[in-house]
């Protein structure tokens, strides 16, 4: 009865030699550089059975050789010559599931031991993504507006000594609740960073900075080339900007004063107004 021959089957001599010979047919071809094909011929001479002598020959194309690997069976999951591998490998999955169990018992936060996972990271918690658009660009109706309600949102209110609005960020200045003696200047870009402190000067005024006409405040600031003698094509955009501070005026008690600020390679100037819109000064481009 002929040998049903699997990868476990024991090698004879001339299986070894066989291995060999198709070794020396990749050679001779070019798909074993002399180092490989010595190293593998070693290996060969010492194989123990047909599956140690296949894995030599398993990347190469060998239709061409002298001779041919004989085709190897698979062995049955539990069989083999006396059974002792596939008991054994039953007895090593027992012992998994039971490692999988104990470590669930000690430290699972699942409800089977087989969903089990070593990081509670790894758990969905079912919070959805926040996001967040604050206004980037604030030299506009809803970009101005949007800078003042994220004043009232972040501090309560829109108090302070000042504030400075640039194309993509503004300068906000405001009193220091633990020392009155110094002022807080928080810069703007999307959200208002920690505060840098300097002295607080004689003059300066508590107002409330959202005190004026947003809408009037930004068609004066796009107004503002053209009342200075300056070219639209010339002015500067990162080089406009819109002050807002208290009045000075005595009469007028926690008024503001604005100043839109246009400046180009050919001179800079400045419009000067009231809360309200009113013109109190143009100030024309230098020649």
């Amino acid at each position: 009865m002929a040998t049903r021959r699997t990868a476990g089957t024991r090698a004879k001599d001339s299986d070894r030699n066989n291995t060999c010979q198709v070794l020396d047919s990749a050679l001779s071809d070019g798909q074993l550089s002399m180092e490989e094909h010595r190293t593998r011929v070693a290996a060969a001479t010492k194989a123990a059975t047909l599956g140690d002598l296949q894995n030599l020959v398993d990347d190469l194309q060998n239709d061409d050789a002298p001779v041919q690997m004989p085709e190897l069976k698979r062995p049955s999951p539990l069989s083999s010559p006396r059974g002792g591998a596939g008991i054994r490998a039953a007895m090593a999955a027992v012992l998994v599931v039971f490692g999988i169990a104990i470590g669930w018992g000690l430290y699972g936060n699942t409800t089977s031991p087989l969903s089990f996972t070593s990081d509670p990271g790894a758990k969905s918690d079912g919070i959805p993504a926040k996001v967040i658009t604050p206004p980037r660009q604030l030299q506009s109706l809803g970009g101005l507006t949007g800078l003042l309600e994220q004043m009232r949102q972040r501090f309560g209110d829109t108090m302070g000594y000042g504030l400075t609005i640039y194309p993509e960020y503004a300068v906000l200045t405001r009193p220091d609740p633990a020392d009155d003696r110094r002022t807080l200047s928080y810069t703007y870009r999307g959200g208002f960073d920690d505060p840098s402190t300097s002295s607080k000067g004689d003059d300066d005024v508590v107002v409330d900075l959202a005190a004026f006409d947003v809408k009037t405040a930004v068609g004066l600031l796009r107004g503002a080339p053209e009342m200075v003698g300056l070219q639209l094509k010339d002015v500067k955009a990162d080089s406009t900007y819109l002050t807002v501070d208290p009045s000075r005026d005595p009469t007028t008690p926690g008024a503001l004063t604005l100043r839109a600020s246009v400046s180009s390679d050919f001179g800079s100037g400045s419009v000067t107004f009231a809360g309200d819109g009113t013109i109190k000064r143009v100030d024309p481009a230098d020649d």
